[in-house]
């Protein structure tokens, strides 16, 4: 399909229902739960949408934000909103009730739609919101909010007609927050579109769609994963299959019953499919492509993986900033054996260059490491409202700095060695150390504390929390853990707690996060995991 698709003709999120609504109506165009949306009846929602959205008198640029599970509404949602102009603020239901109402007060968002699971998280965070922010309810909840198909289907479904430009902001992201608080990655629709387009055009057999395809969108659409993923199927004209949340078993369902042939996940994800006992009784004859990133995946379970699911495995390297992959390891690069090039992230994306450089912004010779650089049309618009965070990752000449230490081959090729900042990722999650020590530097027996990523083979890495407690106390872990539950979310928490007399500095009182990592990472070949 990706050869007669005239990708030209949609250059922002809205264009993509008009077009398929067009040439391929009534084809499906979401599953979820049962309920079937033709790509005409999606076209016509996401109108009635767009029109809801200007009768509540919102403007181009002006935002909305939801909180929920994974749902076929939610891209009615996205999609409507952008025939209007405005720009959707997904927010993670796992968050807790101060950071759902920092992003949904830092968006300026008048409205939260949100999903059955977390209406009580979301009453609670509304308490927290300066400013007047109205919910609606995508379902039926105890609250006795407004209706989310009420509410669209009060209106019109004539196209709104509203000028909008790929430069206009489509999406904003939120990511966690090196000093605290997230900050929202604003994404152009030619961020979003323009870099998918390019990788159509470039005819890469992994990155292929046909009118059989059946996409998988199991990732939380708080995420890059799950939305960039729903919008990549979209594009292309396929079917998705939407799944609330990430369920292993249902995710061999989906394989089996709903034929699945392609989808993204990420490795902590495909090693708990992978492990279920039916595993291995599934028929994957229509599984074509598995698409994974977020973390690196360990050989042994990569292994594991091309065995048991028989499909073509495909690496995606990127990160919220550049609207996600824009590195991938092709399927002929991943060999069960192990070749040195299964240790790479892989080669840029059609229209990405990539770079490495020095503290001063230097390129470094070949198989040198150093901080990963990248430009390319799916670069960020920058953080909203934070021009110098802005300034600090988007440089003027368009590079942005990833915070990943690596180095390139001599055949292009790239591979992460570390992190240049502190960031942790576990399961796929984003966790900032100085956002958990902020959480736990209130407990009453915690005098100091350090937060790293230690290996885990389950999640990647596991937050560890490394406590000097106050003179004379005798600090108990699991109540440092629970004290911390009780501020951010769970996810973000220490797995577990060391205790030690005195934090390592230097010279200028910085702490020496790295001295403290390096016991529970020698051996290993990569400090990510």
């Amino acid at each position: 399909m990706s050869a007669t698709i005239d990708f030209d003709q949609m250059p922002t999120l809205g264009d993509i229902a008009r077009y398929h609504a067009k040439v391929r109506g009534e084809a499906v165009a979401l599953q979820f739960e049962g309920r079937l949306t033709t790509f005409a009846d999606f076209d016509r929602h996401t109108n009635q949408v767009a029109n809801a959205l200007l009768a509540e008198g919102l403007k181009v640029g002006d935002r909305i934000a939801y909180l929920g599970k994974n749902s076929d509404h939610y891209f009615e949602l996205l999609i409507g909103a952008a025939k209007a102009g405005v720009v959707m603020t997904p927010i993670s239901w796992r968050l807790a009730p101060r950071e759902v109402a920092f992003i949904a007060g830092d968006s300026k968002a008048p409205l939260l739609f949100v999903g059955p699971e977390v209406a009580d998280l979301a009453a609670e965070a509304l308490k927290l919101i300066d400013g007047a922010v109205r919910p609606i309810a995508m379902e039926p909840v105890a609250q006795g909010w407004p209706l989310y198909e009420a509410w669209r289907d009060a209106q019109g479904d004539a196209d709104p007609e509203v000028a909008v430009s790929e430069q206009d902001i489509a999406v904003q992201l939120y990511t966690s927050g090196t000093t605290g608080n997230p900050k929202g990655a604003m994404l152009r629709h030619v961020n979003v579109l323009g870099g998918r387009r390019k990788a159509a055009e470039a005819k890469m057999d992994w990155n292929e769609w046909g009118p059989q395809d059946i996409s998988l969108v199991a990732m939380p659409v708080a995420h890059i994963g799950g939305t960039g993923w729903g919008i990549v199927g979209l594009f292309n004209g396929a079917k998705g299959v939407v799944a609330r949340e990430f369920d292993p078993l249902k995710v061999l369902d989906f394989i089996e019953q709903d034929r699945c042939s392609k989808m993204f996940m990420v490795p902590a994800a495909l090693q708990i499919v992978v492990r279920q006992p039916r595993a291995r009784e599934v028929d994957y004859s229509r599984l074509k492509y598995i698409l994974y990133g977020a973390s690196p995946i360990p050989l042994d379970l990569l292994r594991e993986c091309m065995e048991v699911f028989g499909c073509g495995f495909c690496q995606q390297y990127g990160m919220t900033e550049t609207c996600g992959t824009i590195v991938y390891l092709p399927p002929e690069d991943h060999d069960p054996a192990g070749t040195p090039r299964m240790r790479a992230a892989g080669l840029p994306m059609p229209g990405v260059e990539i770079k490495v450089i020095d503290e001063a912004g230097n390129s470094v010779p070949t198989g040198t490491v150093g901080e990963v650089a990248i430009r390319s049309v799916a670069n960020m618009a920058g953080y909203f409202g934070l021009p110098e965070a802005t300034a600090a990752t988007l440089g003027p000449d368009g590079w942005l700095r990833s915070g990943d230490a690596g180095y390139l081959d001599e055949d292009g090729y790239l591979y992460i060695h570390d992190r240049v900042k502190d960031m942790i990722i576990t399961g796929a999650e984003n966790v900032y150390p100085a956002e958990v020590e902020s959480a736990i530097y209130g407990h009453p027996h915690v005098a100091e504390v350090a937060v790293i990523g230690v290996p885990d083979d389950k999640w990647g890495e596991a937050v560890k929390a490394v406590v000097a407690p106050k003179p004379g106390t005798n600090p108990d872990p699991d109540d440092i853990i629970a004290f911390a539950k009780t501020r951010i979310a769970a996810f973000k928490a220490p797995k577990s707690v060391d205790f030690i007399e005195a934090l390592p500095r230097n010279a200028s009182g910085k702490i020496l996060r790295r001295e403290l990592r390096e016991p529970y990472w020698a051996g290993k070949t990569r400090r990510v995991n």
